[in-house]
């Protein structure tokens, strides 16, 4: 059971703040990108945070996804992931509460993920990038059956994140939120480098 939004924020930041957050430096031939995990406010003051299902065509055509994306030249990843929120979802003046760990992608992008808090403000998809905007509420991610694993057709052990009806999410995201849920609203010390992720996500 989670604590009331205020108290949660403090949870959440505190979590964050004693976390020892792994970056990771760009390799030869990846770029850089950044995500944010928002946590809003429903009307009764219930949180959630919303994750993306992106348009067919473009970078990962159809895939869910957190809001985010690759750096501007000389951007950073902070601004870089509060930019694209603002951008794919209409969600802006946020506050930061921390960050988790880099995680490098099949697709070549060192991502990094964003802890934020948004209020109670609605989110907007921009239709260019963003398909649909699905609300998943904090007390998911705690759930029995979250995550679980299943075997991919080369053998390997591979995530999902079952966080509502037809929204079963894999790594890279589906790493990004385990370790959000581990270490942000659990206090943990979870580390997510070596989840892999399905072929068909590294488009």
């Amino acid at each position: 059971m989670l604590p009331p939004i205020d108290e949660l924020r403090e949870r959440i930041t505190e979590n964050l703040s004693v976390f020892r957050r792994r970056g990771v430096p760009v390799p030869d031939g990846h770029r850089q990108a950044a995500v944010t995990i928002c946590v809003l406010e429903d009307a009764e003051r219930r949180p959630y945070t919303i994750v993306i299902k992106r348009v067919r065509q473009g970078r990962n055509p159809g895939q869910w996804a957190l809001p985010g994306g690759r750096l501007d030249d000389g951007e950073e990843a902070v601004a870089a992931a509060l930019r694209e929120l603002a951008e794919e979802t209409a969600v802006t003046g946020v506050s930061v509460a921390g960050l988790l760990d880099d995680y490098v992608a099949d697709s070549g992008f060192v991502i990094t993920p964003v802890v934020a808090f948004g209020g109670t403000q609605t989110a907007r998809r921009d239709p260019r990038e963003v398909a649909s905007i699905h609300r998943i509420p904090l007390e998911r991610f705690l759930a029995e059956g979250v995550p679980r694993w299943t075997t991919g057709g080369d053998g390997r052990s591979l995530l999902q994140m079952p966080l509502g009806p037809g929204i079963l999410i894999h790594a890279p995201t589906g790493a990004i939120l385990w370790q959000f849920a581990e270490v942000a609203l659990r206090g943990g010390d979870l580390r997510v480098a070596d989840v892999a992720q399905p072929t068909w996500t590294r488009r």
